[in-house]
């Protein structure tokens, strides 16, 4: 399995996830000038500006991946998401969900307002 499909099936599975919780899923994959943005949702009234960290074994915890410069160009690509579709006041956040696969084992952890 590749990097890409490892991330792929992540994000499948942080779609799913979230739509278990209640969230209304907007859009995946959503570009803004070199940056992208995973998984763009609605959690009640809240927009939530999600990224999926997927690991397949390995050490360390996938969320650590969420680096300070991986943070600043997330809020770029929001910032360019809210302009784009004159989205005035809104509450909006920033989550993570953390895909860890180990001997056929998925554990999932959703880490809510990173920033």
């Amino acid at each position: 399995m590749t990097r890409r499909d490892t991330g792929r099936e992540g994000e499948d599975d942080a779609v799913d996830y979230l739509t278990k919780k209640g969230y209304r899923i907007l859009r995946r994959n959503y570009r803004f000038g070199r940056g992208e943005i995973d998984i763009i949702a609605e959690d009640g009234d809240t927009l939530v500006f999600v990224e999926v960290k997927s690991r397949i074994g390995g050490i360390g915890l996938p969320e650590e991946a969420v680096t300070e410069r991986k943070r600043r160009q997330l809020a770029t690509v929001a910032e360019g998401y809210l302009m784009k579709h004159d989205i005035g006041e809104k509450d909006c956040r920033f989550d993570v969900v953390a895909i860890f696969r180990k001997g056929g084992q998925t554990e999932i952890r959703h880490l809510s307002n990173i920033f």
